[in-house]
C-alpha cells in the first residue's frame, strides 16, 4: 500500500465475521508494513495483550468461506496449515503497539479512525431505518383514516335517490280505454 493511504482505503478492509468487524492478519501486516508471519510471530510473545474480543482465530469453515472471495487470505485450493488471525478495532491498536515501529504507530490512527467511521456510518444508517419504519407506519395509519372516510363520503357524493315528481302545468289527459276521442 502507498504512504498516501486514507481511511477510504481502509474500509474496504474491515469484514465482519462473527458479527465483529475485524481486519484480517494479512491486510494489517501489509498495513503495518511487516510481513504476516512477523505479526503474527510478535502476537504470539504478546498473547496477554490479545482477549478474545481483542483477536480470535477464524476456523476452517470461515477461513475456506473467505478464500472464495478474498485471494489475501487463501489460495483457493490451497491447503490451511495456518488459520488466520482476526483483529477487532482494539486488537488492531494492540497489534501496533507490539510491532513499535513508526508506520505501525502510524496506521493505527489510520486504522482506528476508519473503524469509527464505519460505526458512524451504520449509525445513520439504522437512524435512517428506524425513521422510514415511523414513517410507513404513520403512512398506515392515514391510509386506514382515508379509507375511512372514503367509504363514508361516497353516499354523500351519489346523487339521492327519490321518486319523479310530477310536471307542473296543464297536461292532456290520458286517454281512457274504450272511450272515443272527441
Amino acid at each position: 500500500m502507498s504512504d498516501s493511504l486514507s481511511t477510504e482505503n481502509i474500509l474496504p478492509l474491515i469484514r465482519v465475521v462473527r458479527g465483529l468487524r475485524v481486519i484480517l492478519a494479512a491486510d494489517l501486516a501489509q498495513l503495518f508494513g511487516v510481513e504476516t508471519y512477523r505479526l503474527n510471530e510478535q502476537v504470539k510473545r504478546n498473547s496477554g495483550r490479545f482477549p478474545s474480543d481483542f483477536m480470535f482465530q477464524l476456523t476452517r469453515t470461515e477461513a475456506l468461506e473467505r478464500s472464495t472471495s478474498q485471494s489475501a487470505i487463501l489460495k483457493r485450493g490451497s491447503n490451511l496449515k495456518h488459520l488466520p488471525y482476526a483483529f477487532t478495532e482494539h486488537g488492531a491498536l494492540m497489534a501496533a503497539n507490539i510491532l513499535n515501529s513508526p508506520k505501525a504507530v502510524a496506521m493505527s490512527v489510520f486504522i482506528v479512525r476508519a473503524f469509527i467511521q464505519q460505526r458512524e456510518a451504520l449509525a445513520a444508517n439504522e437512524t435512517i431505518l428506524k425513521k422510514l419504519a415511523d414513517i410507513d407506519k404513520t403512512l398506515l395509519q392515514h391510509n386506514a383514516a382515508l379509507r375511512d372516510v372514503y367509504q363514508k363520503l361516497m353516499p354523500l357524493l351519489q346523487p339521492p335517490i327519490t321518486p319523479p315528481r310530477p310536471k307542473i302545468g296543464f297536461h292532456e289527459p290520458k286517454p281512457r280505454y274504450g272511450l272515443p276521442k272527441i
